[in-house]
């Protein structure tokens, strides 16, 4: 039996045309679990972290079928109600699930006042060793981080935690992330056509840097696959997604992929 190659991509999505997604401001077509395993074994990539798309709000069907069809090998990030079982959260960290997922950007991201959610999942997921990941915009970071003081659940941004190309160097922001940096968050470095840049993404090239200085090792890259902004026939090509952060950083790619599960999906 062949192995898979070891690098990672940290935040992937999958779409079944046969699951019919909430109304809101797209439609998926059909990019099943094969697909992205193919596109990613072509550069390096073995491993995936499959984070529930906003439009299947809690139905993690897609993704949880999707985990089992080679158990071990991909971890995920699910999308929860607070009424959620402990045998339905045991079930899915044996499917390889490792945090939950909290959508303040997608019009159909979130139906109930966050606070109250954090509240009822926070110690049951830091019991489990999950994390929480945020969807946010930068004027969401005080939010965010006033909900996890004191709280031990890791926290996880995803998208250069809303930091676009033109958020200026003075920017509260920035202020922001430091205190969270200091309290153990990571960032995804991921989804670079939503933070205002166009392919090659150089616009973000300061902000990316800014964002790792701060983080250090606390930084997992993403391709954000298959780029639900895009149609299937003009999806960014994969590599364009590692290029910024290996231009960035000054890595080569392989360094980038990390030769290990990162340990938040431990």
């Amino acid at each position: 039996m062949n192995r898979p190659m070891e690098g990672w991509d940290c935040h992937v999505h999958v779409f079944n045309s046969n699951c019919i997604p909430k109304d809101g401001h797209y439609r998926p077509a059909h990019h099943p679990l094969a697909e992205v395993e193919g596109i990613a074994k072509l550069h390096g990539v073995g491993h995936l972290v499959l984070v529930q798309p906003s439009v299947y709000g809690t139905d993690n069907s897609v993704l949880l079928g999707a985990l089992a069809v080679q158990p071990g090998r991909h971890r995920g990030v699910v999308v929860l109600d607070s009424s959620v079982s402990d045998v339905e959260l045991d079930a899915m960290h044996a499917a390889g699930v490792r945090g939950a997922r909290f959508n303040l950007v997608s019009p159909v991201g979130e139906s109930t006042a966050v606070e109250k959610r954090f509240d009822a999942l926070a110690p049951r997921l830091k019991s489990r060793g999950w994390h929480l990941q945020w969807y946010v915009q930068t004027k969401q970071l005080p939010q965010v981080a006033a909900l996890h003081a004191g709280s031990g659940l890791t926290c996880v941004f995803d998208h250069l935690a809303g930091v676009r190309a033109d958020t200026a160097a003075g920017d509260p922001a920035w202020h922001a992330l430091a205190g969270l940096s200091s309290a153990g968050a990571w960032v995804k470095l991921s989804g670079w056509y939503r933070l205002g840049a166009v392919e090659p993404y150089t616009a973000l090239t300061s902000s990316l840097r800014r964002v790792v200085h701060q983080f250090g090792q606390r930084v997992v890259w993403g391709s954000d696959w298959p780029h639900t902004a895009f149609s299937s026939e003009s999806m960014p090509r994969y590599t364009s997604t590692w290029q910024p952060v290996v231009d960035a950083l000054g890595i080569d790619h392989a360094t980038l992929l990390r030769k290990r599960a990162p340990s938040i999906y431990e």
